[in-house]
């Protein structure tokens, strides 16, 4: 798979990550301005997720994983659903944006998996479908929960809210993608 998430500087990281953060703050004060970026890099049809914590904990990710919209507005979107509309959580509050980190992912175009064998571990997220159901797995969560390629297969069929071996399963759809990831 060539790996087109790595078109992203540090610099371009930095900006993204203001406007994630800028998106939410201005949910709380609508006078507080959001820098338009420019830039091509910014107007790419792109994947993407945004990831907040609290204390290390989860305290929202949503994302859009097709590039359906530029980097730029699925950030803005994903930032706002990730801060107030996570169904696992409740809206962020005012007194809480200080204490909030934010990792923001642009994702590759997701491909099929043609065999389990393909799949690397901390590089590669997952996505499945099967029988109505669907799941999603960053990259970066197999890597910090150390686990194996089962456990990460395991997972996203949980994920999917699905038994733990649905991916054995004829009629399973499996895609995989990589991330560029940055974090506050």
């Amino acid at each position: 798979m060539a790996d087109k998430s790595g078109d992203y500087s540090e610099e371009d990281g930095k900006k993204l990550l203001k406007l994630a953060r800028e998106t939410i703050e201005n949910e709380f004060d609508s006078e507080k301005k959001i820098e338009k970026l420019a830039g091509k890099q910014f107007l790419q049809a792109r994947g993407v997720f945004v990831t907040i914590t609290e204390n290390k904990e989860l305290r929202g990710c949503i994302g859009i994983p097709y590039p359906t919209k530029s980097l730029r507005d699925a950030v803005v979107d994903a930032a706002k659903s990730a801060a107030f509309s996570d169904p696992r959580f409740s809206p962020l509050k005012k007194e809480e944006i200080e204490k909030i980190k934010i990792e923001i992912s642009i994702l590759t175009m997701p491909e099929e998996v043609k065999e389990i064998k393909d799949i690397k571990v901390g590089e590669d997220g997952l996505i499945c479908s099967y029988m109505g159901y669907s799941g999603l797995l960053l990259p970066q969560v197999a890597e910090e929960y150390k686990w194996s390629k089962l456990q990460f297969l395991e997972a996203l069929c949980r994920k999917a809210g699905l038994p733990k071996d649905a991916w054995q399963k004829n009629g399973f759809k499996l895609l995989k993608f990589k991330a560029k990831i940055f974090s506050e």
